[in-house]
């Protein structure tokens, strides 16, 4: 009796596994398809801001239209994260993280980190799959390297994004935490764990309801935030 009783209950959570596999396989097949048509879509309606962005550069500023930047991927892997480029081609190393009022951004650049335009490029990590829309914002391998703890390091077991609940917290009042003449140490003190341990609390519930949710609510941001630089409070970012 004792032994059909324990057959049975190994049966129950192996029964129970596999349908929470299968549902969070199915869940991230749902997830990566609503990222391919979104990120198609978007480049389609987005192509004249892409020529914008071409032109303006070419004429502003001498160097390439896109900056690769490296991420830590998902699994702690590097990839190559593309912008349009903002800044000013240099020899020399700056700070990773860019406060406001950065000297190496020149003009047309602000205009385009002003507007977002710069990150669109970003829409091809998407349809390569390096990045979701939603997920925990990549980190440059050095602040990885240097700062992640042990609890920081569990957000690399979900596929980063251009967007998450961290990073819209902040990026509402980035200016107040961030100290352009020391932006990186600023950014790691003031920010970085807070902004993991947001994004790690969402990264453990969420699902494609709350990712569109997220998504409106950054899209929504992003509009006013442009809508009011563009009528005066444009500052360089």
């Amino acid at each position: 009796m004792l032994l059909k009783q324990s057959n049975r209950r190994f049966i129950s959570k192996a029964f129970l596994e596999l349908v929470r596999k299968t549902t969070r396989n199915e869940s991230v097949f749902v997830k990566r398809l609503f990222d391919l048509c979104c990120a198609t879509c978007l480049l389609l309606v987005s192509a004249p801001l892409f020529l914008i962005a071409v032109v303006g550069i070419k004429l502003s500023s001498p160097g390439p239209l896109i900056y690769n930047a490296r991420r830590v991927a998902k699994g702690g892997g590097t990839f190559e994260m593309y912008k349009f480029r903002s800044m000013k081609v240099s020899e020399v190393a700056g700070p990773v993280i860019t406060a406001p009022g950065d000297s190496r951004v020149f003009s047309f650049g602000a205009f385009l980190r002003a507007t977002k335009i710069d990150e669109l490029p970003q829409l091809i990590n998407v349809l390569k799959g390096d990045v979701s829309f939603v997920g925990p914002r990549p980190e440059d391998p050095s602040i990885v390297e240097r700062f992640y703890d042990e609890d920081m390091l569990k957000t690399l077991e979900y596929v980063p994004g251009l967007t998450s609940p961290g990073t819209l917290h902040y990026m509402k009042n980035f200016a107040a935490f961030v100290d352009a003449g020391n932006s990186e140490d600023s950014y790691v003190e003031n920010i970085l764990e807070a902004k993991l341990r947001i994004d790690l609390e969402y990264a453990m519930r969420a699902n494609l309801v709350s990712d569109i949710k997220l998504i409106a609510a950054t899209g929504l941001f992003v509009i006013v935030r442009v809508v009011g630089k563009l009528l005066g409070k444009y500052d360089h970012e």
